[in-house]
């Protein structure tokens, strides 16, 4: 990779600080902790988690004795998801800290920040970033301790809204890997009386990414449902704050349809979501609002604390492409009350649309069937350089000619969008998105389309097409 690449350095992606392991030095961990801990509230406590990739243990413990060195008091709740994480300090008024590298390989790793009224915001980040360099504090160390059982109030969370019986008489595998979640699925799913069948545990780091799920895993979750006739599939990304919701074949609900479903089924009206979200949201019933923002976590946050300053009794909701939920008002669950949580939750969306299903007794596939006939693919090129992601983007932008190139025969343009990259609706309904990732070298492609077929036939003729302009243009980076 060239030296002068922006991620060479650990920096804010989409959502948190990610870098290589070898970047992330003590020294990179130590400087923004203490960052962190000087440009807002942390209640004077910071929760500390980790997720299961090999650096992990090891960053967390270097971020503990930093925290301890500012006289911070540590709560460790050591291997645990990230939104319980966030759940656990929100609710108590505190900070939290989740090492994680999310959907990444195991090269990579990163650092999620929690102030007290939860997830971070890119202002939050930009702050972080400007208050580098700061000296250690040289007063007494604060204390660390050992936290019992971190995530019973999370599942109680759900528990206590949804009732003991929400999914009974539902047979659903749990897809296990290297997910810091794995276990307290199998929990939760069984304390809401779902009867559980967990699979596919891994002894070694195995990435998971919802968005582009890799035909190995795919493979294995359909032949696991051929062989053991279950309702549904669940796992999570490493971290478990991306959800993975499959039906009785293995065919996987994108999260963006499974987010905008967990809205209509929790009672939501508005919606906050990236401009990638599948548009399907804006023709379901009972959505009143839908605000497109850019690609990342901290960019829906920042729209949902907007919408709750100009309306605080909105129904609001925001979730990502990923499937990510965030929870913006309170919830009359089937058995109780159910809490905001503006944190991206992988297991409440799942929760709600099975509950839903077991009710109704719809199938997802059937369900999913009942939707507009919206499908969306998505894929990414690798090794793709800053400057050349940007110098395609800004091609496109000025030149008709070449979009019309990029899949032939789309028709006459409806309308442009920069919010995130170029997003290009036509006439026909179709819709190309292309964008830089916030998180690696590459360039991100989205679609759209009436079926699922002519989604992804628009996306390897769109991709074929920005290969080849590559080609002509740079030199692929190198991965590491």
């Amino acid at each position: 990779m060239p030296a002068n690449e922006p991620h060479d350095t650990p920096r804010f992606g989409t959502s948190g600080l990610r870098g290589r392991i070898e970047l992330l030095t003590r020294a990179c961990i130590a400087d923004h902790t203490r960052a962190f801990l000087a440009t807002g509230p942390t209640g004077g406590v910071v929760h500390l988690g980790h997720d299961l990739r090999p650096s992990s243990r090891a960053l967390s413990a270097w971020l503990c004795d930093t925290l301890q060195t500012e006289g911070i008091t540590v709560h460790d709740c050591g291997a645990l998801p990230t939104p319980a994480l966030a759940h656990r300090a929100i609710v108590r008024g505190h900070a939290a800290i989740m090492v994680t590298g999310s959907h990444l390989a195991a090269d990579r790793n990163g650092l999620k920040f929690f102030r007290p009224a939860g997830e971070i915001t890119k202002s939050d980040e930009q702050a972080i970033s400007a208050a580098l360099n700061r000296p250690p504090a040289t007063g007494p160390r604060g204390p660390a301790v050992a936290v019992n059982d971190p995530t019973s109030e999370y599942r109680a969370r759900y528990h206590t809204a949804f009732g003991a019986d929400a999914l009974r008489g539902l047979r659903l595998g749990v897809f296990q890997h290297s997910s810091v979640a794995r276990d307290l699925m199998v929990t939760s799913l069984t304390e809401l009386c779902a009867q559980v069948i967990p699979f596919g545990r891994s002894n070694s780091f195995r990435p998971l990414d919802t968005e582009a799920l890799d035909s190995e895993i795919r493979a294995e979750i359909e032949t696991f449902c051929a062989a053991h006739s279950v309702d549904a599939v669940l796992s999570t990304d490493a971290d478990a704050d991306r959800p993975l919701l499959t039906d009785a074949t293995g065919q996987v609900w994108p999260g963006d349809v499974l987010g905008a479903c967990a809205s209509r089924d929790l009672g939501a009206s508005e919606i906050c979501t990236p401009i990638t979200s599948n548009s399907l949201i804006t023709a379901l019933p009972g959505i009143q609002h839908t605000h497109f923002t850019k690609i990342g976590s901290p960019y829906v946050i920042a729209a949902m604390y907007a919408r709750q300053r100009c309306a605080p009794g909105a129904r609001l909701a925001g979730y990502e492409a990923n499937g990510g939920f965030l929870l913006g008002f309170e919830v009359q669950g089937p058995a109780g009350m159910l809490a905001p949580l503006l944190t991206r939750d992988s297991l409440l969306p799942m929760i709600a649309v099975l509950s839903q299903i077991r009710r109704t007794g719809q199938s997802l596939a059937e369900r999913r069937a009942a939707l507009p006939r919206r499908f969306t693919a998505s894929d990414r090129i690798a090794g793709v350089e800053t400057s050349a992601s940007h110098a395609l983007i800004d091609h496109l932008t000025r030149n008709a000619d070449a979009r019309q190139r990029l899949v032939p025969d789309m028709g006459p343009e409806r309308e442009i969008s920069r919010i995130d990259g170029l997003r290009i609706g036509f006439a026909c309904g179709r819709i190309l998105h292309i964008r830089r990732s916030g998180n690696a070298p590459e360039l991100r492609i989205y679609t759209e389309a009436e079926t699922q077929f002519a989604a992804e036939k628009c996306l390897k003729q769109c991709r074929k097409s920005v290969e080849t302009r590559l080609a002509q243009t740079q030199r692929p980076v190198a991965q590491s």
